[in-house]
């Protein structure tokens, strides 16, 4: 069939028809999905919080597994065993404490991003824009970059396409999703996506176990899976399969992944799970606190699946093409795949290309579509939520919803640019192990990060000075790691010359440096907090998760910090800027505050609420656009792309939603007795599991 193949590609007609046919569904599911929730900036960032716990347990495993797990985590499977599953079995645990611990405080606290949380909870504007823009220069740098890399490998594969343009493609439908329907889209597309991804891979797995023999013959014939570059040449130590490949738990000296390490991993995951905008989002838009939680438990479960589903079969593809996925040689190896420091990342497109039949080549190449856009639609929907909530507002402080929502969708453009100009940097970075350089990254930037949210919610004795004062020490050790770690070459696989690298970057792994900058970090923030004054308690309440279920009005702390010499002033008028803040209703409940009326507010609002528009309603509402019923096409046409709803009577929407805050305020916690229980059964039970995997393969 030949002839039926399409010409410098390995896909068969029935590929292309596979692919056409999962675009068409995936986009008319995100149309559909993004006709309700659109006009307005809960609906669009939070997907009007009304979220079942199903998509949203399946958005989350979508936006963490990307197509760096379908490379990455494969070909670490296939270079080092199933050691690499640790960050995945690890991340059960952790998922759990973003349900359990973290989701109820930011439920309580009703805020939009991570960002602002640390704005009400310590006050001012350092902290919450430090972290905006480190958070849009991680997403930019390490995630987009490593995603794009990743989903670059695997088309050139098995597409054989010019990659610029493949990309190009690729960005420009996952922006698509983002800027016409925003979070909703986002959700519903992750949840078709995830099925997709799973059908996929475990049909890959399946394959790949029959043809190897099961389980058992995998385990016995990987150490002897050693290319014929390693055998042919004495000289040669590398490309030689790890004795402890099928262990989890590893040398604490000598390892690739020393088991205490562990410690270091759980920090940084504590921050990707409980603290970065694009997984917290998901959980914040579930339709109440049990959903929350049992979309975390979902997750769990499905987290179990990548040590069968890319690790084994990472592991199977060096025993298939020992020669190929397990070069050694620099020069081989470049002629393989170009790169001189092994092939370990073309593992899993090897496998689809060889063992997936006709068809099924197209679907699994919808899957890594599927990976890369899911990880690109959430970052570039929490992207535009930080830019938006806690940027844009800062510089306009009457900006109008429209003007938001438009700079929301204008912003995801801007990273697509952004993107592409990276590729090249992308390009040139191909001898690096791809996996290992976001870890080491994370653990260089992330403790930090980590440490000042645990101490946030748990302790309500850190101040602004304190948590300022932690961030700076630990971004300032962690980019002196950095930079030293990324100053030297580390030698090839054959080269005599001995390691360049200073002892303290060599022989101090990445993850035990994690540890000691979470601590350093700590050290920092409770001995600058001890030393100047506390914020007082009236201050913290639903800030932290003590004080989560406290009903007492919060005092606004940008009073306290404007009177408070030990603390650096922070902006005087920061509650009354135009900011999307859903807490506000709750600090001022037992009293009715209003905001003067502007040039913005229209003038029926001002007839009928002559003291203009309640204050926890923070926007400004444009005129009501249904008096202009004759719309030019291209007005039209930008309404619906920014979800600006014709015909909506505004004051009635401001009713509704105060109406709404109120109602959810009180019960945003609540929980029905039996669903309390069976979510928290359901945690036990997901745990013992994670356990007892841990230890068989430990």
């Amino acid at each position: 069939m030949s002839e039926e193949v399409l010409a410098g590609t390995a896909l068969h007609w029935g590929d292309i028809l596979v692919i056409i046919a999962y675009f068409l569904f995936v986009i008319s599911v995100g149309i559909w999905s993004s006709r309700v929730n659109r006009g307005s900036i809960g609906g669009y960032f939070l997907a009007g919080r009304s979220m079942h716990w199903i998509p949203v347990g399946a958005s989350l495993f979508a936006s963490n597994i990307g197509s760096v797990h379908f490379v990455g985590l494969a070909g670490s499977g296939a270079a080092s065993g199933i050691g690499i599953a640790v960050y995945e079995l690890n991340a059960i645990f952790v998922v759990l404490l973003l349900g359990w611990l973290f989701v109820p405080v930011y439920t309580a606290s009703g805020v939009f991003t991570m960002p602002e949380y640390l704005r009400l909870r310590f006050g001012g504007q350092r902290i919450r824009v430090y972290l905006s823009v480190l958070a849009m220069l991680m997403y930019i740098f390490t995630k987009i970059s490593a995603d794009l890399y990743a989903g670059a490998i695997f088309l050139e594969q098995s597409m054989k396409w010019n990659i610029y343009w493949s990309i190009f493609l690729l960005l420009s439908i996952s922006a698509l999703f983002t800027i016409t329907g925003g979070l909703t889209a986002v959700i519903w597309t992750d949840f078709i996506q995830t099925l997709i991804m799973i059908i996929g891979a475990t049909t890959l797995c399946i394959l790949s176990f029959i043809k190897v023999g099961g389980l058992e013959a995998m385990k016995e014939k990987y150490i002897n899976a050693i290319p014929n570059s390693t055998l042919q040449n004495a000289n040669l130590t590398c490309g030689y399969p790890r004795d402890d490949y099928m262990h989890l738990f590893r040398d604490p000296v000598t390892a690739d992944l020393p088991w205490p390490g562990i410690i270091g991993l759980t920090i940084n995951s504590v921050w990707y799970w409980c603290a970065d905008q694009v997984i917290v989002q998901r959980a914040l838009a579930a339709k109440n606190f049990s959903h929350a939680k049992a979309g975390t438990i979902l997750t769990g479960w499905l987290k179990i699946l990548p040590l069968f589903l890319l690790v084994f079969p990472g592991m199977i593809a060096r025993i298939l093409f020992p020669n190929e996925v397990g070069c050694s040689d620099p020069e081989e190896c470049y002629k393989i795949c170009g790169s001189r420091s092994g092939c370990s990342n073309i593992a899993y497109p090897k496998l689809v290309l060889t063992l997936m039949p006709a068809g099924a080549r197209g679907l699994m190449l919808a899957v890594m579509m599927a990976a890369l856009m899911s990880s690109l639609t959430s970052i570039f929907n929490s992207s535009s939520t930080i830019f938006t909530m806690d940027i844009w507002t800062r510089f306009r402080k009457h900006a109008s919803e429209m003007e938001l929502l438009i700079v929301g969708r204008v912003f995801v453009v801007v990273l697509v640019v952004i993107s592409i100009i990276w590729i090249p940097v992308i390009k040139a970075s191909e001898g690096s192990q791809l996996f290992v350089y976001v870890q080491e990254v994370s653990s260089f930037l992330q403790p930090p990060i980590c440490a000042v949210f645990v101490l946030a919610l748990l302790w309500k004795r850190l101040n602004e000075l304190g948590a300022f004062c932690a961030l700076m020490v630990g971004l300032l050790v962690g980019l002196i790691r950095f930079i030293v770690e990324y100053s030297y070459t580390v030698p090839e696989c054959g080269d005599s010359s001995p390691d360049p690298r200073p002892n303290i970057i060599k022989n101090f792994h990445y993850l035990y440096f994690a540890i000691f900058l979470f601590v350093l970090t700590i050290i920092v923030a409770v001995v600058v907090s001890l030393l100047t004054q506390p914020i007082p308690e009236k201050y913290l309440y639903r800030l932290t998760f003590w004080s989560r279920h406290s009903r007492l009005p919060r005092g606004n702390i940008d009073d306290w910090t404007n009177s408070n010499s030990n603390i650096l002033t922070a902006t005087d008028d920061a509650f009354n800027d135009v900011t999307i803040n859903q807490d506000e209703m709750v600090t001022n409940q037992d009293e009715v505050v209003v905001s003067p009326p502007t040039e913005n507010t229209s003038k029926e609002t001002m007839a009928e609420h002559p003291q203009s528009v309640p204050k926890d309603n923070m926007l400004v509402m444009d005129e009501d656009i249904s008096q202009h019923p004759c719309l030019p096409f291209w007005k039209v046409i930008l309404y619906w792309i920014c979800g600006i709803e014709r015909g909506r009577d505004q004051n009635k929407e401001i009713d509704e939603i105060e109406h709404e805050e109120e109602e959810k305020q009180v019960v945003s916690l609540y929980e029905e007795t039996f669903w309390r229980r069976f979510c928290n059964g359901s945690a036990v039970v997901l745990m013992v599991v994670a356990t007892f995997l841990w230890a068989y393969f430990g």
